[in-house]
Formats: C-alpha cells, structure tokens, sequence
C-alpha cells in the first residue's frame, strides 16, 4: 500500500468513529422510544402521525405482527412504485417527456428500491422522470433505510427484554427512524452537498457552449428517418461541427443524501458518483463514504447502550472494522499494481513511495487510485450500490474483494439496520458453536440459544448464498442469461457472479459489462433481491420474539464473555468461513482464474 493508501484509510475510520459514537446516544434514545435530545419540537408532530393513521405507539407486537406489518407495508410501497414509472408519461414533473417504463424494468426498479438494493438496470436521466426519481425513489429510499433499523430495533428488544412477548411496533419504529433520524441528517448533507456543487433544480437540461467544438459525421436521413442511398447503394454521410452540448441536471442533492445515508445507492445519473453533478470532488467523495456508514456504525454503540453493556456494541464494531480494513487493504494493493502486459512495456511505473502507480482504467482521475478503492470497498461492504468507479475495470483480485465482501452477508458495517442484525446472526452462530466446543447450553447476552434460535439462524444465514448461487447457474446455463454477457470465459462468468451476488444480498452494484436490462434479469434479479431481504427479515424477527420471551440470565463464572478479544476473533471466524466458502467454488471458476490467466498470458 502506498502512503497516501495507509493516510487515507486511518483518517476515515478515525472519523468514522469520532462521528458515530455521538450518534450511536441519539439513535439509542430513539430504540428505546425516548425523548430525543434536541428534537422536542419535533414530538408534536410525532403523535399528530399517530393520531392521523389511527396508531397507538404504547401497542406492542409479537413478532408474527410485527413481519406482517413489514411485509404489507413494504408490499404496497412496491406496487407505488411500480405505479408511478408505469405513469409517469401522464403525470407531472416530467420535464423531458419521458415514456413510461417497461413493465419487466418497472418491475425490477419496484422491487430493487423497497428491498433497499437500489440496482438499476436503467439509465437513470434517460429514464426516470423527476417525479418518479423524488416521489417514488427517494420515498422508498428513506422507507427502505428506516425498515432495516426498525428490525434492527427489534432483535436488540429481543435481547435486552425480559419474559414479554412484544419486540416493539412497526409503525412507531418506522416513524421515528425516519423523523428523528434519517430526514435531519439527509437535509444537512444536502445543503452541504448543493454548497459543493451537487445540482438540485427542477431545470429539465443545461445547454453549454463547447471549449473545443467537436466534427463528427453522421448518416443523411430521409423524411422517414431513412438512410439515403448513393448510386452505388452505400450510405450518404455529412460532416457537421457540434459546438453547444445538453447536459442532463434536476433535483440530484435531495436524493444523493439519503442515498447514502441509508446505505440505498440509487444514482441519479446512469454514472452515479462518478458522474461530477453527483461527486464533484474530493472532500465530497469522503464525505459520501463517512454517511454510507456513518449509521451502521453508530447502532453499534446504540446496540451496546440499549441491551446495558456498551463494550458489547464494541465488540460488534470491532469485528466489522477488522474485516473491513483487511478488506479494503487488499483492493488497494491489487489495484495499485500495474497490469502485467502494460507493465512490460514500461508503460505504468509507480511514481514514489507516496503515490503508486497503477489499474487507473475505470476511474475518475479526481479521486485516483486510493480513493477508488476505498469507495469500492466502502459500498460493497455496506449494503449500498453507489459506485465512483467501475468494478468492471478493476485488476481479478482488486474486483474479487467487492464481491467478497458482499457475499459474507453484508455484514461489514452493511446496511443501515440489517448489517447489525445480520451481525448479530452471526455472533449467536458463533456462541452456539463455541457452546458445543465446551459441552455448555450457549447464551448471548443472557438469552439461551436453542434449537428454535438455530433454525432461524440457519434460515437466515443460508437465504442470500442459495439465491445467489442458484441465479448465477440459470443465467449462465440457459440462453437468455448468457445472450447478456458481454465479456467471455472468467470474466464474464464474474459479471454474473456479481449481479446476484449484489442482488441477493441487497447491495446493487454491478460490474457492468452485463446487458441486465431485459425480461430474463429483470425478473430473476427482482426475485433474488425481494427474498433476499424478506427471506432474511422474517426469521430475524422469529429469533426476536423468541428471545424476548426468555428469562435474561446473570452472568456467571461458566458464561463466556463477549465482548473480548478471543470472541472478536469468533466472530470473525465465524464470518469468514461461514460466508465465503459457500462461495469458493464459484470464485475459483471467476476472479481466481481470471488473475492467473492475466499473468499467463
């Protein structure tokens, strides 16, 4: 790793945890349904919510309602959203006159922004219109974030609660994640971002006068849009001088903000934070990477506070940022090394010790090398889709780690709310198997882990693997999947692998280089993504109320702590061998043969 690499990585996860820990305080006091410093004035408006849907906030739920209420909200927030692009050529704020989307596209957006994957198969100022992107997009952006924290809510009442059958209610923690939590924050990083260059207007397009103008020739049409014919039955071409360009511009700050702070990732240009009116440059590109896991990281420290023992929101903080930072070296190193062919010629040579040469393809050169990287690691390791730079073009080990650290559950940081519960599946996977090492019934945090809690844990665990292991084989056996890959052999065997592995596990990048945008991968990618966020949820909030209604045990001299060293180490054990070998064989036939044919050849 080169300085610049080291510097840039110790500066973020300093700031990472200087920002988080206060935060962490005021999303406790939002869990645990109290008074939230400094919002009071906004507790008036909270009940006239209540009052207006007809909800009783002292209500609690089992967990049978509780993933009722869930599922039919998120239900209905796809079928708004299927709607509204369906329409959208008849409704207003469509400046650009843009058609109404597909059915399969539509479909496939619907279901991608509710289960907070955000992948998109679209180019988005080509295809969305503003209201579609504000309405639709950035509503499900903000409802999506504040349902991964309200099951986080619910599991963390599952520990600290004692014999009661209630895990909390829905509608209070989805109202106030959202109002406490998500719109403050989101206001001030976009009056931030548009003081940085991010656009936000209602303009439909910008007309610049080009520096160099640019000739280019084009085909001479007919009427009819017909290609006239010379008389030997060749096409007539002209030569024309463009000097003025349209750019695309709308409301891009509003939605850039929640985007990333709820871990979404949805651009709203088909570049998404490589594109300048997104990430015009530097100092917004870290910004952007500290709000993508800027709440992950601070429900650690409310997980620590809310079950009365912060050490163990540490332990939690410190197994994911272990992972991560091994994570994240490894794609800065790849990425800094030269292609062996270019590297040959002389062609890429590290310029110091400070700065490294190296796989610049693909990237913006206003963030370089170290930059690219950590955004890369940073977006895949959260459960969020925006990319700076294209993974495609990444070196096979440096594009490898991405994909890795998707398919270990987005449990690194992850997703707002479902990284931490997905988590702290892992952590009672790893006290059960710690409990059979010592012939011991397991406990976490008081709580008995028995077979019930192991049955959701496994069904929890194995959902995301099963989806993207099982898409990956269709698409690359059956024709329709294959008709969509651009690039041959390892690579685009990779490019699949990418797609459903992104999918499944609800992040929503992509390597491009896969025409993704038909029938076939609009369906199956749709269908990997709503079960691979509801197949998980559900038996998430089954391990909740199953533990909310047990006695919570005093610590004794035969409990094993966790919140040392030895149970960080467990924990990521647990992770790294329970996520990534269900996938060494796939990664073997992409990323791993890739790199060796690369220095074969």
């Amino acid at each position: 790793m080169s300085a610049q690499s080291i510097l840039l990585l110790t500066v973020f996860m300093g700031t990472l945890l200087l920002a988080a820990y206060p935060l962490g305080i005021l999303v406790a006091h939002i869990g645990a349904n109290k008074s939230v410093p400094g919002f009071g004035w906004l507790q008036g408006l909270e009940k006239m919510l209540y009052r207006a849907a007809g909800i009783d906030p002292s209500h609690g739920m089992g967990w049978q309602a509780y993933a009722t209420a869930l599922l039919v909200f998120n239900g209905f927030g796809a079928l708004f959203v299927y709607g509204i692009q369906r329409l959208q050529d008849r409704l207003p704020f469509n400046p650009q006159a843009l058609p109404a989307v597909s059915p399969d596209s539509a479909f496939n957006t619907a279901v991608s922004f509710v289960s907070n994957t955000n992948w998109q198969g679209y180019s988005g100022e080509q295809t969305m219109s503003y209201l579609s992107q504000m309405l639709a997009l950035t509503g499900q952006n903000f409802f999506s974030a504040a349902t991964g924290i309200a099951v986080a809510f619910a599991l963390i009442r599952g520990f600290s609660s004692r014999s009661v059958k209630s895990i909390g209610n829905f509608w209070v923690d989805l109202t106030r994640s959202t109002l406490y939590l998500l719109l403050p924050l989101s206001l001030l990083f976009a009056v931030f971002l548009t003081g940085q260059g991010v656009v936000q207007t209602f303009v439909s397009s910008q007309e610049v006068t080009l520096i160099d103008p640019v000739t280019y020739t084009q085909a001479v049409l007919t009427a009819d849009g017909k290609p006239v014919l010379d008389a030997k039955g060749a096409a007539v071409t002209e030569t024309l001088v463009a000097t003025k360009q349209t750019i695309a511009v709308g409301p891009v700050a509003s939605q850039e903000a929640i985007k990333m702070l709820g871990t979404n990732g949805g651009g709203f240009f088909n570049a998404n934070s490589a594109h300048p009116f997104e990430n015009p440059n530097a100092l917004v590109n870290f910004m952007q990477m500290l709000a993508i896991f800027l709440i992950p990281a601070a429900l650690c420290f409310a997980f620590g506070r809310m079950v009365g023992d912060l050490r163990q929101g540490w332990a939690v903080l410190g197994a994911m940022s272990l992972i991560f930072v091994a994570a994240t070296a490894v794609v800065m190193v790849a990425e800094q090394q030269a292609h062996p062919g270019l590297a040959a010629m002389g062609v890429d040579q590290a310029a110091s010790a400070w700065q490294a040469g190296g796989n610049m393809e693909g990237k913006e050169t206003r963030f370089g090398i170290s930059a690219s990287a950590l955004f890369a690691a940073v977006t895949t390791a959260a459960s969020c889709g925006a990319v700076n730079a294209m993974h495609d073009a990444f070196t096979p080990l440096g594009g490898m780690m991405p994909m890795i650290l998707m398919q270990l559950g987005e449990v690194v940081f992850g997703g707002v709310g479902s990284g931490l519960y997905g988590m702290l599946v892992f952590a009672i996977l790893a006290v059960f198997i710690a409990g059979l090492m010592i012939g011991r019934t397991p406990e976490y945090l008081g709580k008995k882990i028995q077979a019930y809690e192991m049955k959701m844990v496994s069904l929890a665990i194995l959902a995301t693997p099963i989806l993207a292991l099982s898409g990956t084989a269709l698409a690359v056996v059956l024709n329709p999947g294959t008709s969509g890959m651009a690039n041959p052999g390892a690579h685009g065997f990779s490019e699949v692998l990418y797609a459903f592995s992104s999918a499944a596990n609800n992040n929503g990048s992509a390597f491009a280089g896969l025409s993704a945008n038909t029938p076939f991968y609009n369906s199956l990618l749709a269908m990997a993504m709503w079960f691979g966020r509801f197949a998980v949820i559900v038996p998430v909030l089954a391990v909740a109320g199953s533990l909310a209604g047990k006695q919570r045990l005093e610590a004794n001299a035969g409990t094993m702590p966790t919140h040392g060293g030895m149970f960080i180490g467990l924990l990521i054990g647990v992770v790294v061998l329970v996520g990534v070998l269900n996938y060494v064989p796939a990664l073997a036939l992409g990323p791993v043969i890739e790199h060796l044919q690369l220095f074969a050849n």
